[in-house]
């Protein structure tokens, strides 16, 4: 991967020299926060920067979207903390929104509007595969996919809930590599484990974890990649193959993350 460094400007700082991004990236806390999930937030932030979409973040002036809280009951909070967003998104004028997080990208787009925040919200994934069939990004993939069976994992916020199936398999579908399906898999996908606030919490007893069953048809489908498009998936299946001792064996990667291995961004 290339070295190349450059600055991510606020909105702030870009509305200050007189100019307005064209596209808002929403990092979200697990973007922000956790060491995995900032190696996404880069790897796309890179891309965009490679195509050249005039991009800016929210920084400081970002906060939780408030999705853990309403799934968790604090109906409350939720309203306080997307009326605070809102009231900053609407005061720059923002219209339209990419975030590499689905929890964010579902609240943003199907929630927010009730309150007075209405954008056009995109999933990196779909915005992927837009620039890949405009010609814009190339998967120029040397050997690092090449010969290698891919899985992808459907985050259920991209998933059942919003219906994309299809763009993160079509960029999947550029690589020289061969993508195998799990026994699950989209409107039939297996959730993570993760979703509904249970990432913040302890497991309710059972027979297994769900990360756990997961990560089992992963494995039966001898796929050396486990591609995902949600943090907080990344974060259970890294779990699961731990749990497994399959960390040599199978690499987990965000979809950004893999196309900024095959443009050696």
């Amino acid at each position: 991967m290339s070295d190349t460094t450059y600055s991510v400007p606020t909105v702030a700082e870009m509305i200050a020299k007189g100019e307005q991004p064209e596209i808002l990236f929403w990092v979200g806390c697990a973007g922000s926060y956790d060491e995995r999930a900032q190696k996404i937030t880069v790897a796309f932030s890179k891309i965009l920067h490679h195509v050249g979409i005039k991009f800016a973040i929210l920084g400081t002036e970002e906060s939780c979207t408030g999705d853990p809280a309403r799934r968790a009951g604090n109906e409350f909070l939720f309203q306080m903390q997307a009326m605070s967003n809102i009231q900053v998104l609407n005061g720059y004028n923002i219209t339209k929104i990419v975030t590499a997080c689905p929890h964010c990208f579902n609240t943003l787009k199907n929630e927010y509007p009730d309150l007075g925040g209405n954008y056009e919200v995109i999933h990196h994934t779909v915005l992927l595969q837009e620039l890949i069939d405009q010609g814009r990004i190339k998967m120029t993939d040397g050997n690092h996919f090449k010969g290698k069976k891919i899985t992808y994992h459907d985050s259920c916020y991209i998933g059942r809930s919003n219906g994309i199936y299809e763009a993160p398999r079509k960029v999947l579908e550029q690589l020289d590599a061969d993508l195998v399906e799990m026994k699950r898999c989209k409107a039939k996908g297996l959730c993570c484990g993760a979703g509904g606030a249970q990432m913040f919490k302890e497991d309710e007893p059972g027979e297994k974890r769900i990360n756990q069953e997961r990560i089992e048809e992963a494995i039966e489908t001898k796929a050396n990649v486990v591609a995902s498009a949600c943090p907080f998936c990344m974060t259970m299946l890294m779990d699961g193959v731990k749990t497994k001792g399959k960390e040599e064996e199978i690499e987990n990667l965000d979809l950004a993350e893999i196309v900024a291995k095959a443009n050696d961004l």
